[in-house]
């Protein structure tokens, strides 16, 4: 377990899948999660579940697309909790189709939120950790990104570009106190993917050489060790939770 007593820790699309199991493990860890997230309903329960289990929650209706959303709700934030020491950039939508097939408004609704989303999170939430000198800021990269994906040319680009986003802000940042990582998941085992026809999923399993799909607590934990203090000499980073994907 972490100490992440007194943190303060947004997490966006943290109403469900894996946002939701890393709003949990941060509340466990003793930090007051703030969750970001466009889906009112499922945000609200998240929240509501969290503080049932006795730990500190709070959910704002946020569309990361939109800059101004996103600077209102990092205010609100501050005026809720009092900081911000901890933003996960973990929303997320995928537009699946061929190059051929893809519109672009597919194209563009998957940079919107997954690549500029995580540019206003991070530019909103930013400022915060530069006036105490100190901040952790993650970004929810994808296994996709380091080899591809047929059908993925938006998700994948967007998810690249995180890459090299993450890399950048930890030049800039870091010596104001302000560590940048990433985290690369490989095929997990969210509700929307347990969805999935079978003959897929058997598909996902096989490329991993652990011989199975990986399970959002340990996406939520890999979040967790990168807030953390012990984290702190890593910067620039991106860390592959894939169950040996990359190495296939």
């Amino acid at each position: 377990m972490y100490n992440l007593n007194d943190k303060t820790a947004v997490i966006t699309g943290g109403a469900d899948g894996i946002g939701k199991a890393a709003a949990e493990r941060f509340a466990r860890e003793g930090a007051s999660v703030v969750i970001w997230d466009y889906n009112e309903e499922k945000g609200n329960q998240t929240a509501a579940e969290i503080k049932a289990s006795g730990g500190k929650a709070y959910f704002l209706k946020v569309n990361t697309a939109d800059f101004e959303m996103v600077k209102d709700a990092a205010a609100k934030t501050i005026e809720l909790t009092g900081r911000i020491d901890i933003l996960i950039n973990n929303a997320g939508i995928t537009r699946d189709s061929t190059l051929k097939k893809m519109s672009p408004e597919q194209w563009q609704q998957v940079i919107d939120v997954n690549l500029t989303g995580v540019f206003n999170c991070t530019k909103a939430v930013a400022d915060y950790m530069l006036e105490r000198g100190s901040g952790r800021i993650i970004n929810t990269s994808s296994v996709v990104a380091l080899y591809g994906n047929f059908g993925q040319t938006n998700y994948v680009a967007a998810k690249a570009g995180l890459i090299g986003m993450t890399k950048t802000l930890a030049k800039e940042l870091g010596r104001k106190g302000i560590t940048v990582n990433a985290v690369a998941p490989g095929f997990i085992a969210t509700e929307m993917v347990a969805k999935m026809p079978e003959n897929v999923l058997s598909s996902m399993r096989d490329k991993t050489p652990l011989g199975r799909l990986g399970k959002p607590e340990e996406i939520a934990a890999a979040y967790a060790f990168l807030a953390s203090d012990e984290a702190a000499f890593i910067n620039g980073a991106v860390l592959s939770v894939d169950g040996g994907v990359v190495i296939g």
